[in-house]
């Protein structure tokens, strides 16, 4: 019976071990940034944004950030994004000054 006991326990230890490092070794890696799949096609309102990030794999595009922290895709080959980069670039340096 003693025998028994210590089997079932040291199972259940070595349970208890195999999912603390599972979850160590999952919660460890760094957390992926968003990523641009598809582009939005439709213009934005420049008002509404505070900032964008460059991407350029999978897709090369620009990820927009409005004031309410959504994150839009858009290509960087439309006029109206490099204006919106623009403007945003010129508030950042003002706002720096």
């Amino acid at each position: 019976m003693k025998l028994h006991t210590a089997a079932v326990l040291l199972i259940f230890c070595l349970a208890i071990l195999t999912v603390h490092v599972v979850k160590g070794s999952v919660a460890s890696q760094s957390m992926h940034k968003s990523r641009c799949i598809t582009l939005s096609t439709q213009q934005l309102n420049i008002r509404n944004l505070v900032g964008y990030e460059k991407q350029r794999h999978p897709i090369e595009a620009i990820m927009f950030i409005t004031r309410k922290g959504i994150k839009i895709c858009t290509s960087p080959n439309d006029k109206w994004v490099r204006d919106a980069m623009k403007k945003l670039d010129q508030k950042r340096t003002t706002r720096g000054k």
